[in-house]
């Protein structure tokens, strides 16, 4: 891990690989709850032909927490900011949900940077529906019950099927997350991040954005249904989307193989288009 300054804050970051090896460079945008951490099982089949990126957003992992709210246009300047210190002029993004829409919103203000994109799991607006869910979880979280909190925002995450067939993995990773859970100064932050995600709109930007973009969707999705992804792909001139059957909001999570294999054929193929 490796840490650098932007303006007064510290910002945690880790590079696999050389970056001035000549191999295609991806870079990670967590989701809400995530950090550099939550990648480790995908670090290793992503390397073997790439360099990969990885880094914790404001208020995620080890990187600064804020004391104020923010709109999302703050973690666009990070990300910009950290591909600017590390000297990288051309990359590939990879996000998943909050992260997703942190790479919209990035692709709109500097596609220059972007190779290809994959966003999983994103909305190209906040609606009213998925903000009145973020309320709950904050009204939740302001109760510091970690039990709350992991009851009100996990079980929706994931499948029901998953879910129950993992049921011995999820109820260690309660036992887990509760302590995490109980954390004020994880749940303001928590309150921050949710709070930022109430200003993505890329809505008018969509027509704009030319790269090449794989959407991935999870038919089970009960945050970010699958309509809201047949949307963005509507809207994206130079989109593929991909749905994935009996998978819910977690997608890297659910079907880790399926989605490295997607994202790596989508980043790693170099055939031209064909025309027919």
């Amino acid at each position: 891990m490796s840490t650098y300054k932007y303006k007064i804050y510290d910002i945690n970051y880790v590079v696999d690989g050389d970056l001035n090896s000549g191999k295609e460079i991806i870079i990670i945008l967590n989701g809400i709850m995530m950090s550099s951490k939550s990648w480790e099982i995908f670090v290793k089949p992503f390397t073997k032909d790439n360099v990969l990126i990885r880094y914790d957003m404001f208020d995620q992992g080890e990187t600064s927490k804020l004391d104020y709210d923010y709109t999302q246009e703050i973690q666009v300047e990070l990300l910009k900011h950290l591909l600017d210190h590390l000297k990288v002029k051309k990359v590939n993004i990879v996000g998943i949900s909050y992260g997703a829409s942190i790479a919209l919103q990035f692709a709109a203000k500097y596609e220059n940077y972007i190779n290809k994109m994959v966003v999983a799991n994103v909305v190209s607006k906040t609606s009213k529906w998925l903000k009145a869910i973020g309320d709950g979880w904050n009204s939740v979280a302001s109760t510091r019950d970690g039990l709350a909190y992991y009851n009100i925002s996990i079980p929706y995450i994931y499948s029901p099927q998953f879910y129950t067939k993992n049921i011995n993995w999820m109820e260690e990773r309660k036992e887990f997350l509760i302590p995490l859970f109980s954390n004020p100064v994880f749940l303001d932050a928590m309150v921050r991040l949710t709070k930022s995600a109430e200003t993505h709109d890329v809505e008018k930007d969509l027509k704009m954005i030319k790269v090449k973009t794989l959407i991935i969707s999870s038919d089970e999705d009960f945050l970010t249904p699958v309509f809201e992804q047949k949307h963005l792909h509507s809207k994206l001139q130079n989109s593929n989307l991909v749905i994935i059957p009996e998978c819910g909001h977690a997608s890297m999570y659910e079907k880790p193989e399926l989605f490295t294999s997607l994202v790596l054929g989508f980043i790693n193929n170099i055939q031209e288009e064909l025309i027919v």
